[in-house]
């Protein structure tokens, strides 16, 4: 089992690549591949298995009463999400769908549990990676609740496009619809359009077939 290093005061840690650990482990669950466009799992469904994103992209949605749907997470290589299914709770909260072609290492609830008890390297970057995604959670409420729908665009973009985690001063983002970026910042499509072409025009993006994202987006953020 990979040890786990020390990290020093303001070192960058490194990516969490669970498949390594779990293939150590010899606990690497089973693969299984989706086209674009398929349900991994649908709200209501038995919680009973953590998902590791291998490669591709998920969506993860919530279907209201009334039938509006939300947004609310776009997952891509190296996140895991389902970890509902370690707390306790029985069915899926949420629908999770593949933005692309996405494979994913699916490990069960019990073996799953059984790493986080026994291997002490995973459990550690297994929880600094969930509480790494809690801030972020928290982050985009605030930017929610106290930003303009043009900077929480900006800021999803960003997000989508990993700033910070690659090298570069431009990065692209997987194939997304207007309509999905309208529900994940929590504004119309016609607000987006809008935005996209400012941001296009200010050369902070580029769009023609795959969206780019520029590293001056940030300074839309940034503006007070």
């Amino acid at each position: 089992m990979p040890k786990a290093r020390r990290i020093e005061s303001g070192e960058k840690r490194p990516a969490f690549d669970a498949e390594v650990f779990l293939t150590s482990s010899g606990a690497a669950g089973r693969r299984a591949t989706y086209p674009k466009g398929k349900v991994v799992f649908s709200q209501g469904q038995p919680s009973d298995a953590v998902m590791y994103v291998q490669k591709g992209g998920i969506k993860i949605s919530v279907l209201s009463r009334t039938g509006k749907e939300a947004v609310v997470a776009m997952l891509g290589p190296g996140d895991f999400f389902g970890e509902g299914a370690l707390t306790g709770q029985s069915i899926r909260l949420g629908t999770a769908t593949a933005t692309m072609p996405t494979t994913l290492i699916i490990i069960e609830k019990d073996v799953m549990l059984g790493l986080l008890r026994d291997q002490p390297a995973f459990s550690e970057q297994f929880i600094s990676y969930m509480l790494a995604r809690n801030l972020r959670i928290e982050a985009d409420l605030v930017d929610h609740l106290f930003n303009s729908s043009e900077k929480r665009l900006a800021r999803t973009l960003l997000l989508l496009a990993r700033f910070g985690e690659r090298e570069g001063p431009e990065q692209r983002i997987p194939k997304i619809s207007q309509e999905t970026l309208a529900e994940m910042v929590g504004t119309t499509r016609s607000r987006v359009n809008f935005f996209m072409n400012k941001f296009r025009d200010l050369g902070f993006i580029e769009y023609n077939g795959e969206l780019r994202v520029n590293t001056s987006l940030l300074s839309v953020v940034l503006h007070e």
